[in-house]
């Protein structure tokens, strides 16, 4: 265990997870990426040149509230 703290209820200890990503094409995993979102030619996010980081989360065992962190770029 660790000795993150929830936000929402206080418990210390958070369980270590990660947001899945199913969607076609997906690498399994969600990711952050820097900047606002700008719609592309054919309507998807313009993502060419920007960081991007992977998700990691953190939930709270007693409450269920989820901490989102970005971790490495990907």
């Amino acid at each position: 265990m660790n000795d993150y703290t929830c936000t929402h209820c206080g418990t210390v200890g958070l369980a270590e997870g990660f947001i899945e990503d199913a969607g076609e094409h997906s690498r399994g995993y969600a990711r952050w990426i820097e900047g606002a979102m700008e719609r592309g030619l054919f309507g998807g996010a313009k993502r060419i040149g920007r960081t991007r980081r992977q998700i990691v989360a953190y939930r709270c065992p007693k409450c269920g509230h989820l901490e989102l962190f970005v971790a490495d770029e990907v």
